[in-house]
């Protein structure tokens, strides 16, 4: 049993849903599950209408848009007066319809940008079926259950293996079942999102509830590569990497693959392929669990990033308690840290650059620490360094404000306007 995840760069248009049905039919065999995101930058043209509703503002240009784009890859893909023309424009009868939550704004986001999940699924369905394959679309939301936590919802493990088991396992024999990435449902009947590009999550969620063989993940890039191309140069795809190696990855910034994907595969030993959809035919990346592995040195970007230091009034040397009050604050703001450094008298830390999250620490904690900030920096992070990934990827301008190694990687934060 096999699971496959189309993102929204593989379905972003008419040629590529074609390409999409192609892989499928090449490269799928029952029981096969597929997991597809919003086409192309749908998701990013929901937030705009969902900050139009927040200001109370009208919605028509931004919807207009999300219109348009989806007809052109409609009346290129069916008939005139095929069934699912309908269909979608039910959907965004819905969407127009949406006002906001005044005491959950972000059930109204979660409501908002699920739409383009929703309608890609309705579209990839409807050609799937032209192109003759027998296909199930079954909505995530009624499956992966979670809590109403809305915009980063919390697997219910149990209910969700439940639902998934008894309801989509008898199916796969049949049929291809197709379903949706980055979108769950609460048990109080919302509709919840699984956190930014939380598609590949949805993929190892699935996965992991019917035991697949293997997730494979259909990418612009034939594989991981040990750097983004277009930031570094000469790199090369990495062929086999342990499942260990590639959470870190996820965890320092790398963006190919969604950070909570690598656990549940690897709690069952499950495989992830990486794959270009552009290319099929070529050896893809297989993350697994290898040991003893030559390891190439990789470098990952991460930017927007903060330098916030926290500094006890009375010079006192930094004890259990204040590190309490610190880490309980970054824990209740939800705030990740990427890096920490800390001495006698203060603790820094580095962590993504949100606004609000930086002036409630100001605030809260004004009390009992002297705190300053730097904002608009970037991390760089070389994975199983040698000297000469070092010499090549050390930052050529700017001021490094933390720098750290260990045995396998060494890190630096780098203020780019000094």
């Amino acid at each position: 049993m096999r699971v496959f995840k189309f993102g929204g760069a593989s379905i972003k248009d008419a040629a590529a849903i074609r390409n999409m049905a192609q892989i499928v039919i090449d490269y799928g065999e029952l029981p096969l599950l597929v997991v597809v995101s919003a086409m192309g930058k749908t998701t990013r043209a929901l937030e705009a209408c969902y900050k139009a509703v927040v200001g109370n503002e009208a919605i028509d240009y931004s919807l207009q848009q999300i219109k348009n784009y989806h007809s052109a890859i409609l009346e290129s893909l069916f008939e005139e007066g095929d069934p699912v023309f309908a269909g979608i424009e039910e959907y965004f009868s819905q969407l127009e319809a949406i006002r906001i939550d005044p005491d959950v704004p972000l059930r109204t986001y979660d409501q908002i940008v699920s739409f383009g999940e929703l309608i890609s699924s309705e579209i990839i369905r409807a050609y799937l079926d032209k192109q003759g394959l027998k296909v199930l679309l079954m909505h995530a939301p009624d499956l992966i259950i979670t809590s109403p936590q809305f915009g980063s919802g919390k697997v219910d493990w149990q209910s969700t293996e439940e639902n998934v088991n008894k309801l989509v396992g008898p199916e796969l024999t049949e049929r291809i079942v197709l379903t949706q990435g980055y979108i769950g449902g609460s048990k109080q009947g919302d509709l919840v999102t699984l956190g930014k590009e939380g598609s590949d999550y949805t993929a190892s969620i699935f996965a992991s509830c019917l035991n697949a063989s293997s997730v494979t993940i259909w990418k612009d890039v034939p594989g991981v590569l040990s750097g983004d191309p277009k930031l570094v140069k000469d790199v090369r795809q990495v062929m086999k990497l342990p499942y260990k190696e590639a959470s870190e990855m996820t965890y320092y910034g790398a963006s190919v693959i969604h950070p909570k994907t690598i656990k549940p595969l690897a709690n069952k030993d499950i495989p992830l392929i990486v794959r270009s959809f552009d290319s099929p035919e070529l050896e893809p990346t297989v993350i697994g669990n290898f040991r003893n592995l030559s390891i190439l040195p990789s470098v990952i970007y991460k930017g927007n990033q903060c330098l916030f230091s926290f500094r006890v009034k009375d010079y006192t040397f930094v004890d259990q308690r204040n590190l309490v009050k610190i880490f309980q604050k970054l824990a209740d703001l939800n705030i990740s840290i990427n890096m920490i450094q800390s001495s006698a008298i203060s603790v820094s830390v580095c962590f993504d650059y949100q606004e609000n999250k930086v002036n409630s620490l100001l605030t809260t904690l004004n009390d009992d620490f002297t705190m300053h900030y730097n904002s608009g920096l970037e991390l760089i992070t070389i994975k199983n360094f040698d000297q000469k990934a070092i010499d090549c990827y050390s930052p050529q301008h700017g001021k490094i404000l933390l720098e750290q190694k260990t045995r396998d990687n060494y890190r630096f934060l780098v203020d780019l306007n000094n």
